[in-house]
């Protein structure tokens, strides 16, 4: 997935080495979900880099995600090989919650968001 902008600084200056190692040398270019994404694939998702994904047809490229969300952890137990579906879906609720904390800092009322939210 590609990093955001705002979020940039939040990544460790060797990222791009960790993700490589991670997809490549760990998951050996298969999608390392085990259901993670709420998908019941049996055992792990089958997508593997540069092929058809199984499921869609689409090409996999292999990603790696955050299980807890949070960049500053790249701690092997916090990171997985996921192809794009897998991982969008494992994001699907944070992704949903930042937008609506960007709506509503937009219309001015981040006060209220954060308040629900602690």
């Amino acid at each position: 997935m590609p990093i955001s902008p705002e979020n940039r600084a939040r990544y460790p200056k060797d990222w791009k080495a960790i993700s490589h190692r991670i997809r490549f040398d760990r998951a050996e270019g298969r999608c390392e979900c085990e259901g993670e994404c709420g998908i019941d694939h049996g055992d792990r998702c089958a997508a593997e880099h540069g092929k058809p994904n199984p499921m869609t047809g689409s090409n996999v490229v292999l990603t790696t995600a955050h299980l807890d969300h949070t960049p500053e952890n790249c701690a092997d137990t916090n990171l997985k090989a996921m192809c794009q579906r897998c991982h969008l879906r494992l994001d699907a609720g944070h992704h949903a919650m930042n937008a609506r904390a960007t709506r509503f800092r937009k219309a001015g009322q981040s006060d209220l968001f954060t308040e629900a939210a602690a």
